[in-house]
């Protein structure tokens, strides 16, 4: 799981979460003159509001950060666990709402009405379905609203070189990280060539007057002066097959750091750290390691 891959959005929902499970502990009823030294009981003494609005809550809250954070869609029957977060969370704030207008249910409605001695809604009901409305809006807003899908937490700060000698620090992602294996340390990836894997030994110089045989399945770079960088993408963007299409085989989050291993025109060849490589069409507003 990747922390930092967490949005704005997902920030709100956390809080919401955490202020839910506050109210849990306060009244779920409201008496009128009611003496301080009777205790009233808390939203974890009544089954339908544990069960519809404080779990529903918090588990919906827990799918949606934890979809989020995942380097790759989990589904259910079909269904990603985001999209099974945002249901819990509509219905916890629906439940609470339905809660808050009649917190006795019927009870109220035996021998013609209970009148002013029926209780009302408590503190921790009320500020309930506060925690499950906020909740909610922020599920299903975050996909639909930019200022929710910038990153939670700021990325990492590149690493900087280290004298000739030293240890650099450990762990792919990040401008400073270990080689990789089959890779000589303090080699360089090339324009094209995945991050990792041994550049190919130079061919032998052609005899004076020939032309150069063209290297099969060897790309060539689209900029002579393009150099492997790292980078990190400000808000989440899909990641494109090379061949053209436009099913996105994976997902760059924000708060990871990328290579770039070649530019064709506007767009970049990125590398994610599990190899995949592809066509980063948005390149707006990165931020270079």
């Amino acid at each position: 799981m990747n922390i930092r891959s967490l949005t704005r959005g997902d920030g709100v929902v956390i809080v919401a979460a955490v202020l839910l499970l506050i109210a849990s502990f306060l009244d779920n009823y409201s008496y009128k003159d009611v003496p301080s030294s009777i205790d009233l009981p808390n939203l974890w003494e009544s089954g339908p509001v544990l069960l519809g609005v404080v779990l529903a809550g918090i588990i919906g809250a827990a799918l949606v950060v934890v979809s989020r954070a995942l380097p790759q869609p989990r589904k259910v029957a079909g269904l990603e666990l985001g999209a099974f977060g945002v249901a819990f969370t509509v219905f916890a704030a629906w439940s609470a709402l339905g809660n808050v207008v009649d917190p006795v249910g019927g009870l109220d409605n035996i021998g013609g009405g209970g009148g002013d001695q029926a209780p009302s809604a408590g503190s921790g009901l009320i500020l309930a379905l506060v925690a499950t409305l906020v909740m909610a809006g922020a599920a299903i807003a975050t996909p639909l609203v930019p200022a929710l899908q910038g990153a939670l937490l700021p990325a990492a700060k590149p690493v900087a070189p280290q004298p000739y000698g030293a240890q650099p620090p450990g762990g792919y992602g990040y401008p400073g990280a270990q080689p990789q294996p089959g890779q000589p340390y303090g080699a360089q990836p090339q324009p094209g060539q995945p991050f990792g894997q041994q550049a190919a030994p130079a061919p032998a110089p052609a005899p004076q007057g020939a032309a150069p045989a063209p290297q099969p399945g060897v790309a060539q770079p689209a900029a002579a002066d393009f150099s492997p960088f790292w980078f990190a993408v400000p808000v989440t963007r899909p990641l494109f097959p090379e061949d053209g299409s436009q099913n996105p085989i994976a997902e760059l989050a924000p708060g990871t750091w990328y290579l770039a291993v070649e530019q064709r025109g506007a767009q970049l060849i990125a590398q994610t750290q599990d190899g995949r490589r592809g066509v980063l069409q948005d390149t707006s507003g990165i931020q270079r390691g």
